[in-house]
């Protein structure tokens, strides 16, 4: 987060990073799915986003976000975006089109960008993949962990998420009493 020199790159990856969602649906976020009086955003599938972006989400979902996630929003609004006639919020601000839908190139570019800068090789996915550990970590039941990453079934959130290692295995025993003392 730190390599972010923009607000909007500080945003995209602060909105991966605490949502899990996808750089498809982040890239197709607009701004009437941000509703910062119930604190949430909307993740829409749409097959007709002008920058391409999707998700492999059927049906829209509601996530709830943090009210510091909002206040990043506002101040790319404010600082960057300006007074831009555009309804996506991720947009081209400096190179090509300005104001036009930021594409997957664009943001896979921004990706490389900040890996050297920060020396820490990442790709966006892996926010996806650490939000969902970090929220079977915290105790966050598998059911509700499915729909926050909005997976149509709890099969795959297990599958693909459930990676937890021996210490967390440990650590779950050790908080229902199983491994007591003797």
């Amino acid at each position: 987060m730190d390599a972010c020199e923009r607000l909007r790159d500080r945003l995209l990856m602060a909105l991966m990073f605490e949502t899990g969602c996808r750089i498809g649906q982040a890239l197709g976020l607009r701004h009437e799915d941000i509703n910062t009086d119930r604190r949430t955003l909307t993740l829409r599938p749409r097959d007709n986003n002008a920058n391409r972006a999707r998700g492999k989400s059927r049906d829209p979902k509601e996530i709830p976000v943090r009210q510091t996630l909002l206040d990043l929003y506002t101040d790319y609004l404010f600082a960057e975006y300006g007074e831009l006639d555009c309804d996506y919020v991720f947009v081209n601000l400096w190179n090509g089109t300005v104001g036009a839908p930021m594409k997957y190139w664009a943001a896979m570019s921004l990706v490389k960008r900040l890996r050297r800068r920060a020396g820490v090789v990442f790709h966006p996915h892996l926010f996806r993949h650490t939000h969902a550990t970090a929220l079977l970590r915290a105790g966050v039941r598998l059911e509700v962990a499915s729909e926050l990453l909005t997976h149509g079934s709890v099969h795959t959130t297990a599958d693909t998420y459930g990676h937890l290692d021996a210490d967390d295995l440990a650590e779950e025993l050790d908080r229902v009493g199983f491994r007591g003392a003797r």
